[in-house]
């Protein structure tokens, strides 16, 4: 088990809620450990802060490294707008020394670009981690979930599903998987109140991994 690279459909699918329940899922296999490469508007959100809180981490268990930008834009203008240029090479040598399966979050959607023209997608051909698409389940979420999966597949990239998030939506599940040819590994709520024990109790039957 080489871990996943958990992308969305686009901003607030809710990545880092699927990422914690990955992270609460492997746990029972052994030692994970999560990692955000990039992240954006670092000011108002600290994603691997959550997810160390949602899935109650270790320190060892989080990777606390990577770029952190402020502003709430895209990678590559945060980036611009810092002076910086984002190396994909650098993050990949951030992983280096642990052996066990990683969660990888991106930042965004699959094609959000990092610098020049590099996108997440290069990040994840890097990587070489299996994709783990978050979808929202309610209306508009077919084209959105196919165009990505389509995106996946025209740059050979291996895809392990789909995890749809908010109500159940069946037809949306069904259509999902009938013309995107893959598996739905399961459809998570949007919990409220969104608690590490409420996490806790749907992750390990709730994700078919």
């Amino acid at each position: 088990m080489r871990g996943f690279f958990v992308t969305g459909t686009g901003t607030g699918a809710g990545k880092t809620v699927l990422s914690a329940a990955l992270m609460l899922r492997l746990r029972t296999q052994g030692p994970v450990r999560y990692f955000k490469p990039i992240q954006t508007g670092i000011e108002q959100d600290d994603d691997t802060a959550e997810v160390g809180r949602l899935a109650s981490c270790t320190e060892e268990e989080i990777c606390d490294a990577g770029v952190r930008l402020r502003g709430a834009v895209s990678p590559h203008l945060a980036a611009r707008r810092a002076g910086i240029e984002i190396n994909l090479r650098a993050l990949q040598e951030t992983m280096a020394g642990f052996s066990g399966p990683w969660i990888v979050e991106g930042a965004g959607g699959l094609l959000v670009p990092i610098s020049g023209s590099r996108t997440m997608a290069d990040l994840i051909r890097l990587l070489g981690l299996p994709v783990v698409v978050a979808a929202a389940s309610g209306l508009g979420t077919i084209n959105h979930t196919l165009l990505t999966l389509e995106a996946l597949r025209a740059r050979a990239l291996e895809t392990a599903g789909v995890v749809m998030i908010g109500e159940p939506h069946a037809d949306n599940r069904e259509a999902i998987e009938h013309y995107g040819r893959i598996a739905v590994l399961g459809e998570m709520p949007r919990f409220d109140p969104l608690t590490p024990e409420a996490l806790a109790q749907w992750a390990p039957e709730g994700l078919r991994l």
